[in-house]
């Protein structure tokens, strides 16, 4: 396993460009199964997560060829062609064992479902951070028509013929969402999704369909209307930049009291990123599409209007993005003031609490999902210790806790990180982080 050692207490300063979002990436690679012709998608972020989806994909048959003169800060782009698909592959051991590994194996249910009657999908693996349910994905398989088994630790889906109906889902999932217009677009008759998630990655993969000739309407809304087409043909689609990523370089502004300019950010499509982090007291300027995070020497929490210490909390879309709690609870640990972190949706991500504890922090972890932090204004820096990546976000938190610390720190098991974040190590040194791959 491959550790980080880190130096903090450099100041970040530069330029940096966010990878095509991850969360995105792995909704419409899969959609590439919906149709036998050539499916370009640019902007493809070189992590994990992505390349395994893309070895599972070629595993099944999927021809997958790279343009390699794109250029290097507008991602990778890949040119997929899903016309000899064998399905004979899903009961291969390979197949299981590596859908097994990734959590965004189970989108490939819908699209496998839409356009050749069956799927399986093994439990799949991803983050440990408490109970994710997949309900809400074969619940909407079983409405348009399918019959679902678990056994053997896997998922069989079978359909003779998909029927478009009415759905209320249970919870706003957006990768249940996904799923689900993807199963939806090459089902007889209409489909209607109530309580649909709004997330820009949800947006995009229905832009996308579109583009491949698919009739969705109300796209952005909670409201989706799918009528179902015989087939759908190849298109271009350029993914968005990764918001998770953009919060990220927010935070390690602060936290260093760098000067950072996020590029391209897509701003429009960020929801309420930029202004949480200005409730934490943080100057987040726009520049056209760029975000700016100037050098603070202190950035202090508001407060509600009542006097009441300030909450942060996740929620469904437009509403703060889970995927950044865990970096808005290490930024508030340097900030002036209190806050209260509010996990709601996952009972495990705010495990990660006791490392930052270990150097210095002053978190009191009030119950699974929710935290007080009482922030120590840059008076006392945090200590530089070794540590874990747990997850993805936790793992890229105690990164800016590190960077921002008296003294050295080492992070093991930074494959997590690697799963979600590209090339960090070698992007954060052009910014002046002291920062190596051991």
């Amino acid at each position: 396993m491959a550790s980080f050692e880190i130096t903090g207490g450099r100041k970040l300063r530069g330029d940096i460009v966010p990878q095509g979002a991850k969360n995105e990436a792995l909704q419409v690679l899969c959609a590439v199964l919906l149709t036998t012709e050539k499916v370009r998608i640019e902007h493809v972020p070189d992590i994990r997560d992505v390349n395994k989806l893309i070895d599972l994909l070629k595993l099944l048959g999927v021809s997958v060829r790279e343009d390699h003169t794109s250029l290097c800060e507008s991602g990778r782009t890949f040119e997929f062609q899903a016309d000899q698909v064998n399905l004979d592959v899903l009961g291969s051991p390979d197949y299981r064992e590596q859908a097994g590994t990734l959590r965004g194996s189970i989108m490939l249910v819908g699209p496998l479902l839409a356009r050749f009657g069956q799927a399986v999908v093994p439990q799949p693996g991803g983050d440990k951070i408490g109970r994710r349910r997949l309900d809400t994905h074969f619940i909407g398989m079983e409405r348009l028509g399918a019959e679902v088994e678990y056994k053997r630790g896997a998922y069989m889906v079978k359909a003779k013929k998909l029927k478009g109906c009415y759905m209320l889902l249970d919870e706003a999932s957006v990768t249940g969402t996904a799923n689900i217009v993807m199963a939806s677009v090459l089902a007889k008759g209409t489909t209607t999704i109530m309580n649909a998630a709004c997330e820009p990655y949800v947006y995009q993969l229905c832009n996308m369909l579109n583009a491949m000739g698919a009739r969705i309407s109300g796209v952005g809304s909670n409201l989706l209307t799918i009528r179902g087409v015989k087939e759908l043909h190849g298109c271009t689609h350029r993914l968005l930049p990764d918001m998770i990523e953009v919060g990220s370089f927010i935070g390690m502004a602060a936290m260093t009291q760098g000067d950072i300019t996020i590029k391209n950010a897509q701003v429009q499509h960020l929801g309420l990123i930029p202004q949480v982090f200005r409730r934490l007291g943080i100057e987040v300027w726009q520049k056209g599409d760029d975000l700016y995070v100037p050098s603070q020497e202190h950035y202090e929490i508001e407060r509600f209007m009542d006097g009441s210490i300030m909450t942060v909390a996740d929620a469904p879309w437009p509403g703060f993005t889970p995927d950044l709690i865990s970096i808005a609870l290490v930024v508030a640990t340097q900030a002036k003031g209190s806050v209260l972190i509010h996990q709601k949706m996952f009972e495990s991500r705010l495990f990660f609490v006791d490392k930052l504890i270990d150097m210095g922090a002053q978190i009191i972890l009030c119950d699974p999902h929710r935290a007080t932090v009482i922030g120590l204004d840059h008076e006392h820096k945090l200590r530089g210790v070794r540590m874990a990546s747990p997850d993805i976000r936790a793992g890229v938190a105690l990164l800016i806790a590190a960077l921002s610390a008296d003294g050295k720190s080492r992070i093991d098991n930074i494959e997590q990180i690697d799963r979600g974040y590209q090339c960090i190590d070698e992007r954060l040194r052009r910014l002046g982080a002291d920062i190596r791959r051991i």
